[in-house]
């Protein structure tokens, strides 16, 4: 049975009001970010993410039972409540804790993995990235898709009173007025997905330890979307963006031919080459002939960053069909359009 500090008579650790110690408050938040419920933090504040990150875990007490769209994990989450947990509160009590050190003594559950030099493994991870030669995919897309996923960071690196140098997190929230209810998690340099919890061991030692391999998953994702998601065989399948600008020949993977000096690699000069163009907000559609124009969504805040998007390149003079995929990348609804205009800024940039 594992010593937690938070372990005493009586004490319940909550937001806004706590007689617990700041060392305490670390320790909780500490575990929680090594089972995968709060992205990040460890500075001994109990505030909105660490709370919504005890409310995640309530939830699961009481719902999760493993499954996924992409599979099952090896235990379920609601056989470690046994009684205890009967309500989403965010708060931390003496029942909750002895759920923790269940979860925390059990072999079966991962622990997700850190380092004690973020900093220095995040640039190896630009690196071998920077490095990695394709002759499938355009490495400059990847490199400014992994920008926009985790700030080329698979590893936290703390500020100043943080100890957090797990692995990074991503964890979304799909469910409408449940925010707490965690939907799936993206994990490390590549934010890849996985819609399970908790994850398998192998799935910690495959893409979470070996960089390299999360990299490498991030690519075949990538070619999978150019594929079968630009010019598929079914409205699903098929991006209407790339019908509209480029009609419906077949896929173009680069106007430079294989064994060409800038085959794959010359990515950022098409992107200038193509021109710029601004987006405003409310006002511009998503492609052209497009009913929808692009607005705020639950990640993009246009109202907040800006009231358009400037010196964005223009998608349908880029000469290949890569920018059709990378949105695809990010599924197919209003959030990819805006995910997409990122990541070609990003190229432009790095």
């Amino acid at each position: 049975m594992p010593t937690l500090s938070y372990r005493h008579s009586g004490l319940i650790l909550r937001r806004g009001g706590t007689t617990a110690t700041n060392s305490q408050i670390r320790d909780l938040q500490r575990d929680l970010r090594r089972l995968g419920y709060l992205k990040r933090g460890i500075d001994g504040d109990f505030g909105s993410q660490t709370e919504l990150a005890v409310k995640g875990l309530q939830h699961d007490l009481l719902r999760n039972s493993g499954d996924g769209s992409d599979g099952t994990s090896t235990v379920k989450m609601v056989d470690f409540n046994k009684g205890r947990v009967s309500a989403v509160t965010g708060e931390v009590d003496q029942n909750l804790v002895e759920c923790l050190s269940d979860l925390l003594d059990d072999a079966n559950i991962p622990h997700l993995p850190s380092t004690p030099d973020p900093r220095n493994a995040n640039q190896k991870i630009i690196a071998q990235i920077a490095a990695l030669a394709s002759a499938t995919i355009p490495v400059p897309f990847l490199m400014a898709i992994l920008k926009q996923e985790s700030n080329l960071k698979h590893f936290n690196e703390p500020k100043v009173d943080d100890d957090d140098t797990f692995i990074t997190v991503g964890l979304d929230r799909n469910v409408e007025g449940q925010e707490h209810i965690i939907t799936s998690r993206g994990y490390g340099a590549g934010q890849f997905t996985l819609f399970h919890h908790p994850p398998q061991q192998s799935e910690v030692s495959d893409f979470m330890l070996d960089v390299s391999k999360n990299v490498q998953k991030a690519s075949i994702e990538l070619k999978q979307k150019f594929d079968h998601f630009v010019m598929g065989p079914t409205a699903g399948t098929l991006a209407a963006d790339r019908v509209a600008e480029a009609g419906t020949g077949p896929l173009r993977i680069c106007k430079f031919k294989p064994g060409e000096p800038g085959f794959l690699r010359d990515c950022k000069q098409c992107l200038v080459d193509a021109g710029k163009v601004n987006i405003v907000a409310n006002i511009t559609p998503l492609f052209k002939g497009s009913p929808t124009v692009f607005s705020s969504t639950p990640l993009y805040d246009m109202n907040r960053d800006a009231a358009f998007y400037e010196g964005v390149p223009v998608r349908a003079e880029i000469p290949c069909d890569w920018p059709y995929a990378v949105r695809r990348y990010n599924g197919s609804g209003l959030m990819s359009y805006h995910y997409l205009v990122r990541v070609l800024q990003h190229l432009r940039s790095l």
